[in-house]
């Protein structure tokens, strides 16, 4: 008998190509040691620069998307752009959330709606995680009301960096690799995880266990915690190797 294939749905920044080359590679990796199989799905909206005005303008199609996703019976709906949600207002994610419910719920199999930014803080908290250092590629404005929005829901951050891109295609195409450079100037003493990239664009899935390796303290991302909520949601173990003690990899620490 073929294992069961959970169908993974996201709503992406058409200029992001990031979550869909990373939260495969993190699933594909649970598929070569574990018996579930995985497709993935997209509907995209337009956004090209990180800014204010088309991130507010890119919230205003996600039900559009959330019904075609829902017309290929995704099993998990998500979108993927964390600081879009965030910068709408505190909290915001649960109001994503209930809209996309609400514009999925006459599908013929309604899927299971979360968020990026919702699966970080909610991930943070599921882990334990009370303080955290971040990095993201944000200006300092939206970065502001990242740390904001984390620091609302009951997280302390300590520290961050933030690189001030405005392309989002430059996000995508930084190497996740100079990480491990820039985490060199994070503050991270007394933290209980490092979030090695907020930002669902910027790359950073090949330096996460490297770095939790080198810093001997738990390492994740927002596509991590993405991934480690969806595995939740379909009520799988929430465990892929090579990705960080997030899920599961406790190497290092």
């Amino acid at each position: 008998m073929s294992a069961k294939v959970y169908k993974i749905g996201q709503v992406v920044p058409s200029s992001n190509v990031t979550m869909e080359r990373e939260i495969p590679a993190i699933l594909n990796r649970r598929m070569a040691v574990l018996p579930e199989r995985f497709s993935f799905h997209s509907s995209r909206v337009r956004m090209h620069k990180v800014v204010p005005e088309e991130l507010e303008r890119m919230n205003c199609e996600m039900g559009r998307c959330a019904v075609e996703l829902a017309d290929a019976q995704v099993d998990i709906l998500s979108t993927a752009c964390l600081v879009a949600t965030m910068c709408m207002g505190l909290g915001y994610h649960r109001t994503t959330v209930a809209d996309m419910r609400a514009a999925t719920e006459s599908a013929k199999l309604p899927p299971q709606i979360m968020t990026s930014a919702g699966a970080l803080v909610e991930e943070l908290k599921s882990f334990g995680a009370k303080r955290i250092s971040l990095m993201a590629p944000y200006s300092d404005a939206l970065t502001a009301k990242v740390l904001e929005y984390i620091r609302e829901e009951g997280i302390e951050v300590q520290d961050h960096l933030n690189f001030s891109i405005e392309d989002n295609i430059a996000v995508g195409e930084r190497d996740p690799m100079r990480l491990l450079d820039d985490v060199k100037r994070l503050n991270v003493k007394g933290v209980d995880a490092v979030v090695l990239s907020a930002c669902v664009q910027m790359p950073s899935l090949p330096a996460i266990q490297v770095a939790q390796q080198s810093l001997g303290i738990p390492v994740t991302s927002t596509a991590v915690c993405t991934a480690r909520q969806m595995l939740k949601l379909l009520k799988l173990d929430p465990v892929a190797p090579d990705a960080g003690a997030f899920l599961g990899d406790m190497r290092g620490l």
